[in-house]
C-alpha cells in the first residue's frame, strides 16, 4: 500500500483532476499536478503544478522521482508518457489500457475482438473505405478515430454522399463509421479494479445529453434490474479483460431493449460526479484508492440523486457577449441541492463550469426539484 503523506502525481489539471486532488488531499497525501494549462483548476489547489507539456522528459523525471505513483484525469494524455513514466514509478491505468480508449479503432476492435455487444460500423481511413461501405450502416454517425470528445469530432450521415462530405471536412482524419441506432436511453457503469483483481460498480446511471455534451444524469437508471445488471456484468468483463487498474466509465445505448457498449473512458466520469454527494464512497476516492493500493471502497448510494451540468453558456444570457456571474443564490436556496463550481478562468459556451447535484429518498422528487432548478438558473430545452 501507499499510504500518506505520500506524494501522488496526476497527468492533466481540469475538474475531473481536481476532484482526486480534494479526495487525496482529505485523504492525508500530496498531489503533483502536471498541465500546461497555468490556469489549470487542479493545478491551482495542487501542492504542485508542473507547468509544461505531457512530453518533456524533464517535467516526467521529475515526477517519477517525487512521486509514489501516478494516474491520469483524461485519455489523451500520449500513451508513450505513461509508458515512459512506468519505467519508473506505478502508473495506473497502464499505457496500453489507455491506448485501447484513446482510439476508437482499438476500442471497437477490442469489443468485437472479446464479443461485447457494439453497434455495428467500418473502420474508415480513405475515400475509398466508404464507397465499399455497405448502404446497411446507414443512417450513421461518422466519428474521428482519436481527439473526439463531447460531440467534437462527429457527424451524423444520412447516406455515403454526406459521409464522404464529412470525411472531407476532417480532413481525410482516421475514422469510425457506427450504425445509428435507435435510442431507448443512454445509461452508464462507473467502476473500478484494483491491482488484486477485485472490482467494485456504482450503480447504473441514466444519463440524457444536450448539444452532445452530458446534460443531466439520474440515479437510480429507470432501465430494470435485468438491463442494468447486465451493463454492470459488460463493464466488469471490459475491465477484466483490459487488465485496467483504476476508476473507469462505460458508457452504453440501450436500444429496442438490448444494450451496446458505446465508448470506455479510462478515468472517472462526468456521469459519476454525483458519487460525490450520494454514494458511501466518490469515484474520485476510488481512484486514488486503486492507485494506492488500499482496499476498494463501498460504492452503495446512499440517497437517490439528480446531476445536472452547468455550461459556460449560462454566463451569457439572452445571446449577451459580457460574461456575467449566474445567479447561485437560486440553487442555494434549495436545501438539498449541492452545487460544485471548477474554478475554471473563462467561462465559454459549450464549457463545463460546473455541476449541480440534487439528492433525497424518493427519485421521482428528486428529478423534479433538479428541472426546476435547472430552470430556474436559466437552463431552457430548446
Amino acid at each position: 500500500m501507499i499510504l500518506p503523506p505520500a506524494t501522488l502525481g496526476m497527468l492533466g489539471g481540469g475538474q475531473l483532476g481536481r476532484f482526486f486532488v480534494m479526495a487525496a488531499h482529505e485523504m492525508g497525501y500530496r498531489v503533483m499536478v502536471l498541465d500546461p494549462d497555468p490556469h489549470s483548476p487542479a493545478g491551482h489547489i495542487a501542492d504542485h503544478h508542473l507547468q509544461t507539456d505531457y512530453t518533456n522528459t524533464q517535467a516526467l523525471d521529475r515526477m517519477a522521482a517525487e512521486c509514489a505513483a501516478v494516474t491520469t484525469e483524461f485519455e489523451n494524455v500520449p500513451a508513450t508518457t505513461l509508458a515512459y513514466l512506468a519505467k519508473f514509478v506505478a502508473v495506473r491505468p497502464a499505457a496500453e489500457a489507455v491506448a485501447i480508449c484513446q482510439n476508437r479503432m482499438a476500442e471497437k476492435g477490442f469489443l468485437r475482438q472479446h464479443g461485447l455487444p457494439h453497434a455495428p460500423y467500418a473502420e474508415i481511413h480513405n475515400e475509398t473505405d466508404l464507397e465499399a461501405t455497405g448502404s446497411t450502416l446507414f443512417p450513421a454517425i461518422l466519428k474521428v478515430a482519436r481527439f473526439g470528445y463531447d460531440g467534437k469530432g462527429q457527424a451524423r450521415v444520412a447516406n455515403r454522399d454526406e459521409a464522404l462530405a464529412a470525411f472531407r471536412q476532417f480532413r481525410g482524419e482516421p475514422c469510425v463509421l457506427e450504425q445509428m441506432l435507435p435510442l431507448d436511453h443512454e445509461v452508464s457503469v462507473v467502476l473500478a479494479r484494483d491491482e488484486t483483481g477485485r472490482t467494485a460498480t456504482f450503480p447504473v446511471a441514466e444519463n440524457s445529453h444536450r448539444k452532445g455534451i452530458l446534460d443531466v444524469t439520474l440515479i437510480p437508471a429507470r432501465t430494470g434490474v435485468d438491463l442494468a445488471g447486465e451493463a454492470e456484468s459488460i463493464a466488469v468483463t471490459i475491465i477484466r479483460k483490459m487488465g485496467y487498474i483504476g476508476t473507469m466509465g462505460v458508457e452504453f445505448f440501450l436500444s429496442r431493449g438490448r444494450i451496446y457498449v458505446n465508448e470506455m473512458a479510462p478515468r472517472p466520469h462526468n456521469s459519476g460526479h454525483h458519487t460525490i454527494d450520494a454514494c458511501v464512497t466518490s469515484q474520485y476516492e476510488q481512484q486514488v484508492r486503486a492507485l494506492c493500493g488500499l482496499p476498494l471502497g463501498e460504492t452503495r448510494a446512499h440517497s437517490s440523486a439528480a446531476m445536472v451540468n452547468l455550461m459556460g453558456d449560462l454566463w451569457y444570457p439572452a445571446g449577451s457577449h459580457q460574461a456575467r456571474e449566474p445567479d447561485w443564490a437560486r440553487l442555494h436556496a434549495v436545501p438539498n441541492l449541492k452545487l460544485h463550481l471548477y474554478g475554471k478562468h473563462h467561462p465559454r459556451p459549450g464549457r463545463k463550469m460546473g455541476h449541480f447535484t440534487v439528492i433525497g429518498s424518493d427519485p421521482a422528487a428528486v428529478q423534479k426539484i433538479a428541472m426546476e432548478a435547472r430552470a430556474a438558473i436559466g437552463i431552457h430545452d430548446e
